[in-house]
């Protein structure tokens, strides 16, 4: 496998990157946000996934360890092929699918061309849990003395922010700025993301 990539970033092209390395160019599938953060003729490190089938052979690329991480999960759903994996990762980024799988939020998973609903809703029950909940929703902050309450508190204010119209990606933001304590309620929580929903 290889893992990682580390070289100089020459040429964009319709559905990725050439970076060169050792003398040789590899022609990397990156999603365009990647694609928009690098610049010409500078170092850059891709992590990467390399996919061998019968006709061809390619390689994904990702900013960071996790987003590949992310990408080989979306892999072993049954449904999801690389091409597909790679359409959400461009459309969802990496935080807000997590969140959108943790909360069941299929509308915003669906943003992803190519993805239809009865798709989107298989990915969420087997990825579900492969992720923590506390953690996605805090954002790491979580206290390791009360996990489940944080879980339960932080998804069912983010869910209710979500039915009450705000995106998973909102929701996030403001419960994320949610000190998280013991003892903290789903109210606790909502009071506090209006008020810095408010602010944004």
């Amino acid at each position: 496998m290889i893992a990682y990539i580390k070289g100089i970033f020459e040429e964009l092209t319709e559905d990725g990157i050439v970076v060169e390395a050792g003398g040789v160019g590899y022609g990397i599938t990156v999603p365009p946000s990647l694609a928009g953060e690098l610049t010409f003729g500078e170092e850059v490190k891709i992590y990467t996934y390399f996919q061998v089938a019968e006709d061809m052979q390619k390689l994904y690329g990702f900013a960071n360890r996790e987003d590949r991480r992310v990408f080989t999960m979306l892999l072993k759903v049954s449904g999801i092929g690389p091409k597909l994996a790679m359409s959400i990762m461009s459309a969802v980024p990496t935080d807000e699918l997590k969140l959108a799988v943790v909360t069941g939020d299929v509308k915003t998973l669906s943003r992803a061309p190519g993805l239809g609903k009865k798709t989107a809703e298989k990915l969420i029950l087997e990825l579900k849990d492969s992720f923590d909940a506390a953690e996605v929703i805090t954002g790491g902050r979580a206290p390791q003395s009360a996990p489940l309450v944080l879980d339960d508190a932080f998804s069912e204010a983010a869910q209710a922010l979500m039915a009450l119209g705000y995106s998973s990606s909102e929701a996030m933001k403001a419960v994320r700025q949610v000190e998280a304590r013991e003892g903290i309620t789903v109210d606790d929580v909502l009071q506090e993301a209006f008020r810095h929903l408010a602010a944004f």
